[in-house]
């Protein structure tokens, strides 16, 4: 069983966790482990260089190499900034490359040499980083009560102990609560803020925050439709992720390009469904836990490897799955949730137009939060017997992925990235 939840969900920067976030980590793992140089070559491989100046890579890359880490990221350069792609920050001098050709390993790859040592570093999604000895030996896994890789070895455990998700999950964290704690304040931070904040968001497309307008509008509007919960869910999803577009503090839920759905889910039950206290949010972000932990060890949460469907059909079956248990869901139908959530996302592609995180990412977010809301209802009104199993959407999504051509997985080069007619390089973001 791997990750922990300590590591699904962290705290960080937008706008993505394997385009900002793991490639800031990389570099100051190539600092901690060969020190600071006083010039770096940096090639950025694959995925990284199609879309790393949209993603603000090359800026993370430098204020990792700078010693700082996503948790206490300045703004300084703020997100946007055009950067030199050779030049000197703080005394180091770089050169940037970027390699469209990927990497055989990942197509998320980050090369460092200064020296004469030369390290390259793999950005798997969620902000993961690993090097190629750590791809081709994971470090051994640490033992817990009830170890787990599959929906039917979790349920296995469930049925055995007599346990819930959240309680199987807790049994193999450990003493989490704080950290549980402070990703839901962090994550309702990110929402107020998001609905705070108005103007533009950073780079060439001149998006406009939409969450200001709208949350302005449904406190004064009386749904007479009776779809007031859904645009409040919309609401919140759009808040995380225009600010995760803006560069600022979010979750990693368990990407950050899909940082919203778990987020609107949870308001969602705190403000439309009775009982939902500090608890109550713990035991949901260990029941997506336990799913994001099974996707991601047998498929992947990372857009340029598998597209879409690694992201937001990733959260929207974790937010499913915590959503069913709250409701009082039996381990089988919080299984039946997240399979129904990820069913229906499989295929969805990546393909951020002009390499930001904004078109069609932001409402992508509130779409995968409402089907995550109906996936858990269908599920809870269910017996729990489902003729499809988690296991099996999760090997169909693996599959999927490797069949999806290149150009759908987070390099800007198909989908509505091209037939809106933006370059795929940006020269001024």
């Amino acid at each position: 069983m791997s990750p922990s939840v300590r590591d699904l969900f962290s705290i960080g920067i937008g706008p993505s966790s394997s385009h900002t976030v793991g490639p800031m980590r990389a570099a100051a793992a190539f600092v901690d482990t060969h020190g600071r140089p006083e010039h770096v070559d940096i090639t950025l491989r694959g995925s990284l260089a199609a879309t790393g100046v949209g993603h603000g890579t090359d800026r993370a890359i430098l204020l990792g190499l700078l010693g700082h880490s996503p948790t206490d990221a300045p703004e300084d350069p703020p997100l946007g900034t055009l950067i030199d792609p050779t030049g000197t920050i703080d005394g180091l001098s770089y050169d940037f490359t970027f390699d469209p050709e990927p990497a055989p390993e990942h197509p998320n790859c980050v090369v460092f040499a200064a020296d004469g040592a030369e390290e390259a570093y793999f950005s798997v999604g969620g902000g993961f980083i690993a090097t190629r000895d750590e791809l081709d030996t994971p470090a051994p896994e640490q033992p817990v009560p009830h170890p787990f890789s599959s929906g039917a070895e979790l349920l296995a455990h469930c049925a055995r102990e007599g346990l819930s998700v959240a309680e199987v999950m807790r049994a193999n964290e450990g003493d989490v609560d704080k950290h549980l704690d402070e990703v839901w304040a962090t994550m309702q931070d990110c929402v107020e803020r998001g609905l705070a904040t108005t103007g533009l968001l950073p780079g060439p497309l001149g998006v406009v925050r939409r969450a200001p307008g709208l949350h302005e509008s449904l406190q004064q509007e009386q749904d007479g439709a009776g779809l007031e919960a859904m645009e409040w869910v919309n609401l919140w999803a759009l808040a995380v992720n225009e600010e995760n577009a803006a560069g600022g503090r979010v979750v990693t839920a368990p990407t950050n390009g899909a940082a919203g759905i778990i987020p609107a889910t949870m308001h969602y039950a705190r403000e439309h469904l009775p009982g939902f206290d500090a608890a109550a949010a713990r035991n949901f972000l260990l029941t997506a836990g336990a799913i994001g932990i099974i996707i991601k060890h047998n498929a992947s949460i990372s857009g340029a490897e598998v597209g879409c469907q690694g992201e937001v059909g990733s959260a929207a079956a974790m937010a499913a799955a915590g959503l069913c248990e709250f409701l009082g869901g039996t381990p089988s139908q919080v299984e039946n949730a997240a399979e129904i959530a990820l069913e229906h996302n499989l295929g969805l592609t990546c393909d951020p137009v002009g390499g930001l995180v904004q078109i069609p990412c932001i409402e992508r977010n509130a779409i995968g939060a409402v089907k995550a809301i109906n996936a858990a209802r269908l599920a809870w009104r269910g017996t729990g017997t489902n003729r499809v199993s988690l296991d099996e959407v999760i090997q169909t999504m693996a599959d999927t992925g490797r069949d999806m051509m290149s150009k759908y997985k987070e390099t800007s080069t198909g989908g509505l990235a091209v037939h809106l007619g933006l370059p795929v390089a940006l020269t001024e973001c």
